[in-house]
This record gives structure tokens, C-alpha cells and sequence, in this order.
């Protein structure tokens, strides 16, 4: 009578059994050692007789062994239901398989005692590190817990500067995006920006200096009356741009702080009976896959690389730490679309105003089937 029908399912010894090989080499292919040879043949049979009896590794004994699980932990406070921060899973959790390990993700809400509890039950666990991530880059507190183990903050950065950090390059975001209409021909660029500088948000300040570079760059002055604070939604920048628009020298050209700005730049234009980008050229910046790409013309727009950054984390974890307070930051590359063009000839306060009619508020673009 074989081992195979007692309650704890099939054991090693049932599979080595029926591979035809001896236990330790059983043991030694599942769990993939390093230094372990072994012919593609024997691997084979192995992991057939293994899959053939639904035979499954003992975790707990590979933390008895090794002193870790085969996990990595993912704590983020809104990121797992973000419209698009989600890519930032997507791509540790990709590393993570790649390694043999499977990412274990908390998503806390911003609430403070689900993410104790949560980091409390994946330390118990014996994780192999934690990333800590959040939803859009600021300063954040990291919790003591982490520095029981391997710790990455991940699309923010660590006020205290105890862990290393991923965020995005956003001063570099900032002046990309300025360029871009620089290049253009534009020379009248406005920012509408995602909040008030005074806020101290990463992305509102670099994006600001961004800005401000490639103007000087150009031997443009800045004109504080082309940057709009702004706050990050359409009403944001529909009301904005209606003021830029209002002025008796406005811009040619919008560089918007996200694509939920820029699309409320798009239906302010069109209710001045403007077009992008025959009348005035947009850029946004995240390349929100639901929005982006659905204008009428395609926005030209940053992406933020939340994928490579997922990555990146899980690297770090799995290859060695940096120093303490290392930020590594990542470049956003344009995504060229349809919403720039060279400048043309506006009116002025000196010539007829334009012609504004109500225009009808829509919903967001809905994506198509199969979305």
C-alpha cells in the first residue's frame, strides 16, 4: 500500500516512486537548487509524476529550510483599484513569477490599521521583502515593521530616507512635455498644473520646474498669468483653459499636468469653437489607456512607467538593496499621438471674441468591447 491515499494527499517519496528516481532528487529538482544537475530527461519525469499525482511543495518546510517564503509582499494604499496604477502589480508580479516567487497584495485603502495587520501577517509569513507602494508619488511614512526585512518604496518616496526608492523622473516629465511644444514652434506655452505648488507633491513641483527649464532653455521668460495650479480633474482643466483662452495674448499650446486636465482642455477649446490642434496643440501627461488614446485627436501624451517600476522593486528585493534614501527615478516617455501641431494665428482682444456656445458635458470615453 502506497502513501498516496493518506489524508495529507500524495509525498515526496510516492513521487520519486513513480519518476523512478530517489527522493533527495525529487527534492532537489521541485525546489530547482542551485548546482543541482540533473539531465532535461530526469526534470521531466519529475515534474510529470509531480503534476500527474497533484503533488505541491511544502511552503512551511521551505521557510524551515531557507528562512523565507516564497513571497514577496505588495502593500499599496489605493493602487490595486487606481485606473491605471494597477500596471505597477502587473509588472512586480511578473518579476516575482519570473523568480519563482508569488507576490502577496494587500491593497489597504489608506486605512491605517488594515495595512498594520496586513504587514503583521506577511512578516509572520517570513516574506522574502515587502514593496510599499502607493498610488500617486508623495512623501510617505514608512512603517518601522518594514525594516525587519527587505523594503522598497515604490512610486513614492521615504520622508525618512531609511528605504530605497522608485518614483518617477518628473522633473524630466515636466520638460519633455515642454519641448515637445517648443519643438513645436510654440512659443505662448501654458501649464495647467495637478495642484498648488505649495502642497509640496513631487509630481506638482517637479513638473513645474520641468516646465520652467525648457522655457529658459528656449530663452522663453516664464508668464506666471500661462500657469494655472489647477487640481488634477477635467472640471480643473476646463475652467482653466476657458481663463488662459479669455486673455488678451493667449497661449498656443497646453502642456497639461494629466489627461483627465487635458481632456477638460478639449471640451473647453470646443466650446470656443477651437480645434486641437489646428488652433491650439495639447499635451497630457500618465497616458491613462481609457482616456488617452480615445480623444478626438489622440492625445500626445507621458506615460508613467509603472510596469518597468513594478519591476524594478521586485528586483532590488530579489538582488540586493541599495544604500538607504537611494531614490531611483525613471524617465516617462512621450507617447506621440495627434494633438500637436505647428502654431497658427489666434485672435486677440483687438479682434472679434470668440463665439462661446454651451458645450454639451459628456461622459468619459466608454472603452470598447472586449475592455
Amino acid at each position: 500500500m502506497t502513501r498516496q491515499g493518506n489524508k495529507h494527499g500524495p509525498t515526496m517519496h510516492d513521487v520519486a516512486a513513480a519518476a523512478g528516481v530517489s527522493q533527495a532528487t525529487v527534492s532537489l529538482v521541485l525546489n530547482d537548487a542551485g548546482g543541482a544537475r540533473f539531465s532535461e530527461h530526469t526534470r521531466q519525469r519529475v515534474h510529470e509524476a509531480a503534476q500527474q499525482m497533484g503533488y505541491r511543495t511544502n511552503a512551511h518546510a521551505k521557510v524551515l529550510r531557507d528562512g523565507v517564503a516564497g513571497m514577496i509582499g505588495f502593500v499599496g494604499d489605493h493602487v490595486a483599484t487606481a485606473p491605471f496604477a494597477g500596471k505597477i502589480i502587473e509588472g512586480a508580479q511578473a518579476r516575482a513569477w519570473e523568480a519563482g516567487m508569488l507576490l502577496l497584495t494587500i491593497n489597504t485603502g489608506g486605512d491605517h490599521d488594515l495595512e498594520a495587520a496586513s504587514l503583521e501577517a506577511m512578516l509572520s509569513h517570513k516574506v522574502a521583502g515587502v514593496v510599499y507602494a502607493s498610488m500617486y508619488h508623495r512623501m510617505v511614512d514608512v512603517p518601522r515593521a518594514l525594516g525587519e526585512v527587505p523594503a522598497v518604496v515604490l512610486n513614492a518616496q521615504d520622508r525618512s530616507g531609511r528605504f530605497p526608492s522608485i518614483a518617477p523622473s518628473e522633473v524630466l516629465g515636466g520638460y519633455t512635455a515642454t519641448k515637445r511644444l517648443l519643438d513645436a514652434g510654440h512659443r505662448r506655452v501654458a501649464f495647467i498644473n495637478i495642484g498648488d505648488v505649495e502642497e509640496g507633491l513631487p509630481a506638482v513641483v517637479g513638473r513645474l520646474e520641468g516646465y520652467r527649464k525648457a522655457l529658459a532653455e528656449a530663452g522663453i521668460q516664464p508668464d506666471d498669468e500661462l500657469h494655472r495650479p489647477g487640481d488634477g480633474h477635467e472640471d480643473g482643466g476646463y475652467r482653466n483653459t476657458l481663463a488662459l483662452m479669455e486673455d488678451g495674448n493667449p497661449p498656443t499650446a497646453i502642456f497639461c499636468g494629466n489627461d483627465r486636465t487635458a481632456w477638460g482642455a478639449y471640451q473647453a477649446l470646443a466650446s470656443l469653437g477651437l480645434s486641437v490642434p489646428k488652433d491650439v496643440s495639447v499635451v497630457g501627461f500618465d497616458n491613462q489607456d481609457s482616456l488617452a488614446p480615445y480623444l478626438r485627436p489622440g492625445l500626445t501624451t507621458l506615460e508613467l512607467p509603472f510596469i518597468d517600476m513594478g519591476r524594478r522593486a521586485v528586483e532590488l528585493i530579489l538582488s540586493g538593496m541599495p544604500s538607504p534614501g537611494h531614490t531611483e527615478l525613471f524617465e516617462c516617455p512621450l507617447v506621440e499621438r495627434h494633438s500637436v501641431a505647428q502654431p497658427s494665428h489666434l485672435p486677440t482682444n483687438e479682434q472679434e471674441p470668440y463665439d462661446r456656445q454651451p458645450f454639451p458635458r459628456t461622459r468619459a470615453p466608454r472603452r470598447r468591447r472586449g475592455w
